[in-house]
């Protein structure tokens, strides 16, 4: 659970300046709720298509390690006791609210969910990586998270994450009313429902999000074949590309 906690020194009074987070000519990964409850065969609730994905997002990752991307990140956080908001994944004290461990970068610092504003200057220049921790599947609707999405300026925004007819079309939709370049990967995308995920895509599209795969952006990978999680078709695939080495 550590990395969704905040230093404790974070919000020095001196911090509270306005952000620039400016990176014109850079892209940046928006990582859209790559949590274990969602992305993993034994979470409450995994995406379908969890094994290819998570292929795909190891490989996204291994990409803004290897040419020093930002990363922002979004992950649910939901509370027993919220009525108005229920689900019953991602709950705040479990370990499936935890990102998928090859999504978080070392220097990355977590914002929790609430109603505050306040951020610290140079967020991008001091942490390769900010985590948004959100109560809705639409970030913008965090006035935290909202207000770094807003002002982030760069020359592409690159998504993933999932799933695809919730949090990554209201995450991309948002981007785009807000005048952001927007490019999706789909095959880093995760769903629960084909046909939603589909017309989820097709609105993204219309709203003017350019949809490439992985293999577009990167090429071919040594990434391709990975262990993603320990249910059982994975391991048997695993052990089937090692064989095959």
């Amino acid at each position: 659970m550590e990395a969704l906690k905040i230093p404790t020194n974070y919000f020095d009074e001196a911090e509270m300046i306005r952000p620039i987070i400016t990176l014109r000519k850079k892209r940046v990964l928006i990582d859209v709720d790559t949590q274990r409850d969602l992305f993993l065969a034994d979470g409450r609730a995994c995406i379908r298509n969890h094994r290819r994905v998570l292929t795909n997002i190891r490989r996204v990752m291994a990409w803004t390690r290897r040419d020093r991307v930002r990363v922002i990140s979004t992950a649910q956080v939901h509370f027993p006791d919220d009525h108005e908001h229920h689900h019953d994944f991602c709950i705040a004290g479990t370990d499936g609210i935890c990102k998928i461990p090859y999504t978080l970068r070392n220097r990355h610092v977590t914002f929790e969910s609430g109603d505050s504003t306040d951020l610290p200057r140079d967020l991008l220049k001091d942490y390769d990586q900010i985590v948004l921790c959100k109560r809705t599947d639409d970030p913008f609707d965090e006035p935290r998270a909202e207000r770094i999405l807003t002002e982030i300026k760069a020359s592409e925004l690159v998504v993933i994450g999932g799933p695809t007819e919730t949090s990554v079309l209201h995450t991309v939709l948002g981007l785009l009313l807000r005048g952001k370049p927007v490019t999706v990967i789909t095959d880093a995308l995760g769903s629960h429902e084909k046909g939603a995920a589909e017309i989820a895509l097709r609105k993204m599209q219309a709203k003017g999000a350019k949809l490439v795969d992985s293999k577009t952006l990167f090429g071919n990978s040594r990434l391709q074949k990975v262990h993603a999680c320990n249910c059982e078709r994975c391991r048997g695939l695993l052990q089937k590309a090692t064989l095959s080495a």
